[in-house]
């Protein structure tokens, strides 16, 4: 209906049929037929016929603004890439560094490109966050690429990419990382986590033996223990531990380097909603990707 709308108007500023049908590119029996299909449907009459010509009535004169408004409303529908135009909330999902680390500046540009929007932000690990996202409790997350495939309505985009770094006391010696782990008491990224299993396949493929003295999934805890002496430790590059990495050594892996991907994870018909790109491309700015 949203076609003979846009032919009624024409007709209404063109003056007859066969004006309004060499704009719109239709013949004029063709615009006779989309004008008799709404009236139709409306069931009034919009033009007074006396032999073939046409002129518009008190109904079409009254209906003229009325079908400019809906014909507004509709182009809104396709193009609702102002900010202002949204309203309602948007559940976000995020681990605990990427609250401390990207999150903060991509809510900033959120709220300047959709200022009506109401954001909830849950904390969680990964698989928890998956989880929710899943069961449509979340509508997106930020969290650790999980090590196996998604379920299939699921999409996953990777945002960001952190390196591992070995991290030790300042009373550590050495500039081998390798001899480093070998030697000293090892504060373990919790192997249960997505983070922790690539720490696990490191240590695996270059064939470490470490001594655990500790093991747990809070990066800036395990930079606190570290910190105190308790051992050393493989963490990624992330989290509020940066601002204070001067109070730790932190010695780079160089060729043995390894990554943790971060990603947003959300339902396939999400890639169709316009909130949801206007923060996705908050999330990219932020985080430097894409």
């Amino acid at each position: 209906m949203i076609r003979e709308l846009k032919t009624f108007i024409c007709v209404a500023q063109r003056g007859t049929f066969a004006a309004a049908g060499q704009q719109v590119g239709l013949t004029q029996s063709a615009v006779s037929a989309q004008i008799k299909s709404l009236e139709q449907t409306l069931g009034v009459r919009l033009f007074d016929r006396t032999g073939r010509a046409a002129t518009i009535n008190a109904a079409g004169q009254r209906a003229i603004p009325l079908a400019e408004e809906i014909l507004r409303l509709f182009e809104r529908m396709g193009a609702a890439d102002s900010g202002n135009d949204f309203h309602g909330s948007l559940r976000i999902g995020a681990i605990g560094t990427v609250q401390t680390g990207i999150l903060p500046q991509a809510l900033v540009a959120l709220r300047k490109q959709a200022p009506f929007i109401e954001t909830h932000l849950v904390p969680g690990v990964s698989l928890n966050l998956l989880s929710q996202v899943d069961a449509g409790e979340l509508d997106l997350a930020i969290m650790i690429k999980p090590p196996f495939a998604l379920p299939k309505d699921l999409h996953a985009e990777v945002i960001a990419r952190e390196a591992f770094v070995l991290i030790a006391a300042k009373e550590v010696a050495g500039d081998d990382p390798l001899a480093i782990l070998a030697q000293q008491p090892f504060v373990r990224y919790d192997r249960g986590s997505f983070g922790g299993r690539l720490v696990t396949q490191f240590l695996k493929e270059q064939k470490l033996h470490v001594r655990q003295a500790l093991e747990l999934d809070e990066l800036d805890a395990i930079v606190k223990m570290v910190r105190s002496g308790l051992g050393v430790s493989l963490v990624p590059k992330a989290g509020l531990w940066l601002e204070h990495s001067a109070d730790v050594r932190v010695l780079e892996l160089h060729e043995l380097t390894f990554f943790r991907e971060i990603v947003l994870v959300s339902k396939y018909r999400q890639k169709h909603s316009a909130l949801f790109n206007i923060f996705r491309s908050c999330v990219l700015e932020a985080g430097d990707v894409g």
